[in-house]
């Protein structure tokens, strides 16, 4: 695989990156209601998703996932639910002091899952790495430096530019300082993890 090879796959996933879908709404919410850190774990289990659906796209088990399209479909069920679950904990959240702290019932595995089952509920990604990959690299001739190095492609871009929607929202988060934006914040963030629950689950 070529260098230059390489640079355009990256160049195109971040122009796929940057363009705003069910990831980027939940990492924003959960920046919005938890800060940084917690939007980063949410971003590191989007990445394992991806990953996982990009190592299924290179060696050929795309045949797997379409035996297994029940599974799939009770994955993406399931994240939905956990989605709205999540989004419907935010709005009952209440302030408790003037200073926004992070939502505390949400552990880092609980984001860590949220990024997981946006991903992997999502089958499409799968037939979308098929169709994409072969544009820049020839599938049939890989080796597992190639692998290593087009996992890290997609690990530096779309991790990044994940990171950058959460850090900005995090900063954003933090110019509100009253118990009532706070409350406002943390409905605005559950409404937007519930919305992503019900895009999921419908999307077909």
């Amino acid at each position: 695989m070529s260098s230059i090879s390489l640079f355009a796959l990256a160049g195109a996933m971040l122009l796929l990156a940057i363009t705003p879908g069910p990831g980027v709404f939940a990492t924003v919410a959960r920046a919005l209601a938890s800060g940084f850190k917690h939007s980063a774990v949410v971003v590191l289990g989007i990445v394992m998703g991806d990953i996982i659906f990009l190592l299924f796209a290179i060696y050929g088990l795309s045949a797997v996932a379409e035996n297994l399209h029940g599974l799939f479909l009770a994955i993406k069920y399931i994240g939905a639910a956990y989605l709205v679950y999540l989004g419907m904990s935010l709005w009952r959240t209440k302030p408790e002091t003037i200073k926004i702290d992070a939502v505390r019932e949400l552990s880092w595995r609980s984001n860590f899952l949220t990024g997981l089952f946006i991903t992997l509920g999502n089958p499409k990604v799968i037939l979308f790495y098929l169709g994409f990959l072969p544009t820049f690299v020839n599938m049939t001739s890989l080796s597992s430096g190639d692998v290593l190095a087009i996992a890290s492609v997609v690990t530096l871009i779309l991790g990044t530019t994940m990171l950058v929607y959460g850090y900005a929202a995090s900063q954003a988060r933090n110019l509100f300082q009253s118990t009532k934006s706070q409350r406002i914040m943390n409905r605005s963030a559950g409404s937007a993890m519930i919305a992503t629950g019900v895009v999921l689950a419908t999307k077909t």
